[in-house]
């Protein structure tokens, strides 16, 4: 059992089996499973990709954001990662950057040239209220990641708390992020704050959730949570079963979305483009600039 007591299990409302496409330069996919055509964003969600760069050293070169945060979190393998701003550093595998792009940033995102790389990368709205702040960034190693392990099940504290440890991770928009490891038998309930949105992620194994008649769920699989205050979930399977919890309270804001930029209006994205083109209001030093990726791809 988690820290709290969870009276009312969240049951499954829809699954979601993202394709694997490929995007970003040399041997990269993604399936996007929040933010495509099937699910356009899950207030306050907006996209969630499982990425991979097959070659070791694909991604995104440099691209700007505002409006929203990205959290990248490294499943395997390495990325480089380099700003604008002059911040930059290598990604390895369970280790966390929390982005918060504010009102501008412009920055790469490619393999470390050391064999395979997957990882996840959410999408979270800010406010109306932060969606013009300085950027920032939250990292963490993955020595550093808060753990816990109960009954065959462990888990890895993102953001939110669970097994009554807590994430440092400061979240603008009240978050909830847990990786889990489920043994076989194991079976776990995890509170979840009944306002939230939720969903789960399966990375590893197969497992049944929201309730014990629910059909079985398998990797790359993204199941929408309805109602209640919590998650159940069961590994009836001889394998172990790793999947992501993810929840997090509505903004209840209107979402216009053009790309990497997020804001509440029309005429606020159409700003923003201006901004970005004319290097203003945030974007003044991405005049000239280029990262090391770019540069040695030939972009």
């Amino acid at each position: 059992m988690a820290s709290s007591i969870m009276s009312v299990a969240r049951s499954v409302v829809r699954v979601i089996r993202p394709r694997q496409e490929h995007e970003g330069v040399g041997a990269t996919t993604v399936r996007r499973s929040i933010g495509g055509y099937e699910l356009r964003n899950f207030d306050p969600f907006l996209v969630l990709d499982e990425f991979a760069s097959h070659d070791g050293e694909g991604g995104f070169p440099d691209h700007p954001h505002r409006g929203f945060e990205t959290v990248t979190y490294m499943l395997q393998g390495a990325g480089n990662h380099e700003d604008f701003l002059g911040h930059k550093g290598t990604i390895e595998s369970g280790d966390l950057q929390w982005m918060t792009a504010g009102r501008g940033i412009v920055h790469s995102e490619v393999g470390a040239g050391r064999g395979e790389a997957r990882g996840l990368q959410l999408w979270v709205n800010l406010s109306s209220q932060n969606k013009m702040i300085e950027p920032k960034y939250q990292e963490m190693k993955s020595r550093d990641v808060v753990e816990a392990e109960k009954d065959g099940i462990k888990v890895r504290v993102i953001a939110g708390e669970s097994f009554g440890v807590k994430s440092p991770i400061y979240t603008r928009t009240p978050t909830m992020y847990l990786d889990f490891t489920l043994q076989q038998g194991a079976h776990l309930q995890q509170p979840i704050p009944s306002s939230w949105n939720g969903f789960v992620y399966v990375l590893d194994g197969e497992g049944k959730f929201g309730n014990s008649k629910s059909s079985t769920s398998k990797p790359h699989e993204l199941l929408l949570l309805g109602s209640g205050d919590g998650l159940e979930a069961w590994n009836h399977g001889s394998k172990p079963l790793r999947f992501v919890l993810i929840a997090g309270q509505p903004l209840n804001e209107p979402v216009v979305q053009y790309g990497p930029f997020v804001m509440n209006t029309q005429a606020e994205i159409q700003q923003t483009f201006r901004d970005y083109q004319n290097f203003r209001n945030g974007f003044e030093k991405a005049r000239g600039w280029r990262s090391e990726a770019a540069r040695r791809l030939g972009l």
